[in-house]
């Protein structure tokens, strides 16, 4: 009898142990998930395994919750940043119309040709004329067409972006029998701008890598996501700068305009995809549909 009390004794503590084991993994897994949701990292991916049935639905969930926060953060930033540009931009029109207006008919004017106020006129309608200018790049951002989604093989459009930038040392590896559902002219667009400003950086070497993204348990049959790595060797984008390229009209160009970036992001959040910035030491993009 003491013998099965001793070893009922011990099976109670060895299960009492795993118990309180298995009990500070999970709170463990909890402030983890915790920290990557405060630190606004929203990829960050706990496994599954070692956990009970129940356990591992909830660790899925809250894996693909990432991708869901991230995809309506995006989409938020994205529609504050176009109310905040469009009435900034209607009040630059307010402003410089009338100032463009009157100093070129103050120029034209005989009394004033040849004088000294003609170059300060001249200065004022050249400012009004570029801000004209900064207002019709936004109104190019804001009036994108709505995406029209269809089949579109991504080792096609890769090569059609691969002809315009034949300067380029390029390295592509897509397979040829990868689709994704998406804007074909719009995805074109995308990769021309990550490219176009890859050249301006002095980029000699461009890489596009994609992978097709292994559909996770609960999500939709049929559903198909690819990963775009889009890299290059150009001058990197400085620390600083790194966490307002994708605001509109910022910029680290002396001429550029500061939209291909957001409007790329744009583009890319329409269709329910992402694009982010890597860190490292070359300028890496991850272009996900």
């Amino acid at each position: 009898m003491k013998m099965m009390l001793y070893i009922t004794i011990g099976i109670g503590v060895v299960v009492a142990w795993l118990v309180v084991r298995h009990q500070r993994r999970l709170r463990t897994r909890a402030r983890l998930m915790s920290e990557a949701i405060r630190n606004r990292d929203f990829q960050f991916r706990l496994k599954t395994d070692g956990l009970l049935p129940g356990e591992r639905a909830m660790q899925e969930t809250l894996n693909q919750l990432g991708d869901i926060i991230r995809q309506q953060t995006r989409q938020s930033e994205v529609e504050s940043w176009e109310r905040l540009t469009r009435v900034l931009t209607h009040e630059i029109m307010n402003a410089t119309a009338p100032i463009a207006s009157i100093s070129q008919a103050m120029m034209a004017r005989k009394d004033v040709q040849g004088t000294e106020l003609e170059e300060g006129i001249r200065a004022m309608h050249t400012a009004a004329r570029h801000l004209g200018d900064f207002v019709d790049s936004y109104r190019k951002f804001s009036s994108l067409q709505q995406p029209v989604p269809e089949e579109v093989r991504v080792a096609e459009v890769v090569e059609e972006v691969r002809g315009l930038f034949p300067e380029l040392e390029w390295c592509t590896e897509v397979d040829g029998e990868m689709t994704v559902r998406t804007d074909r002219g719009l995805l074109r667009q995308v990769l021309i701008n990550l490219t176009k400003n890859a050249a301006e950086a002095g980029a000699k070497r461009m890489s596009i890598r994609g992978t097709e993204v292994p559909r996770e348990k609960g999500e939709p049959e049929g559903r198909r996501r690819v990963s775009l790595l889009v890299w290059n060797d150009g001058k990197p984008i400085p620390a600083e700068a790194r966490g307002n390229i994708f605001v509109p009209f910022f910029t680290t160009k002396r001429c550029g305009s500061g939209i291909g970036l957001s409007l790329s992001r744009r583009i890319v959040t329409m269709q329910g995809g992402s694009l982010e910035l890597l860190e490292g030491p070359l300028t890496t993009f991850a272009l996900t549909l």
